[in-house]
């Protein structure tokens, strides 16, 4: 019950998209790319500003890359077995690579671990943000409308504002500039806003979705990757890793998520099978309820 509670305002906010796209017809692209282009740098920045670093920062990317590519390693010889056009591959890896560690899963680490643990998840969390801007990026636009190739794929993750956000508030901290706070609450109504309005635009999205276009053995195997594959992958890399334990068990948590709404926003933004992905996110946010309180119990929680 606990659990369900914790998520029951994800879909509050997916129903009222949902509903609101059935009754009135946004432009959803153009939502969307105010969500990507004008809110998430600002919760990146805000994000790495105000949070110390520290050396277990390093091991944490390193586990957060080791992670991401060995998913795409994975979902990627899945798509040579299924025979998939080359959109379907970027389908399968922004729908199996990238959990969705934010607004599910840090407060799914607090009811879990306490505080603690949420500050771990925080971090784990911010790093998971710059991977699926880059990374994530690289591959909805190479899947795109456009095909781009992959000198084209760079150029536009070279081009969103997330990345140098986080790079700006981590040189701020390392170099000891404060930023005056009346600044920080006009950074922090807009970092604030960028959460729910993805899961809006998640939820217009499934409003529109044509059940025809859903390649269901694709939503099975970025389920698969995405719920089961991905928290036992993890748990063999951070074994390796010279971190306190609750960090680790954060990690594994993190990384047993369902496929992060911000999926949604690049596959509408270029293109990428949206209709598949953001059904990916849907299908692997609804069987949450059962795998996470799996996930809790294999690590004696």
């Amino acid at each position: 019950m606990d659990l369900l509670l914790i998520i029951l305002p994800v879909f509050i906010i997916f129903s009222i998209g949902f509903i609101g796209q059935r009754l009135i017809g946004f432009d959803i692209k153009s939502i969307s790319s105010a969500a990507l282009y004008l809110m998430s740098p600002f919760l990146a920045f805000r994000t790495f500003y105000t949070h110390e670093l520290s050396i277990d920062y390093v091991y944490i990317l390193i586990a957060c890359l080791g992670l991401t590519f060995s998913l795409l390693l994975i979902a990627w010889l899945s798509s040579l077995f299924m025979q998939t056009t080359r959109s379907e591959l970027s389908a399968l890896i922004l729908g199996s690579v990238f959990p969705n560690s934010g607004n599910y899963g840090a407060p799914v680490v607090l009811f879990a671990l306490g505080a603690v643990g949420f500050d771990y998840a925080v971090v784990i969390m911010v790093f998971h943000g710059l991977i699926i801007n880059t990374i994530g990026i690289f591959f909805a636009s190479l899947g795109g409308e456009e095909k781009a190739t992959c000198k084209q794929a760079i150029y536009k993750v070279l081009r969103m504002p997330l990345a140098y956000a986080s790079a700006l508030g981590i040189l701020l901290q390392l170099v000891d500039i404060t930023v005056p706070q009346a600044v920080m609450e006009g950074v922090g109504l807009a970092a604030d806003a960028s959460i729910p309005t993805v899961m809006l635009v998640l939820g217009m999205q499934l409003a529109v979705i044509s059940k025809k276009k859903v390649a269901y053995r694709l939503v099975s195997a970025a389920t698969i990757i995405r719920m089961a594959v991905s928290p036992l992958v993890a748990a063999v890399i951070v074994s390796f890793m010279p971190l306190d334990e609750l960090y680790k068990t954060v990690f594994i948590i993190q990384s047993a998520m369902p496929t992060a709404a911000n999926t949604t926003l690049l596959a509408l933004q270029f293109g990428t099978e949206p209709d598949l992905v953001s059904f990916m996110t849907f299908i692997t946010t609804i069987l949450s309820i059962i795998t996470i309180p799996l996930t809790l119990f294999f690590l004696g929680i």
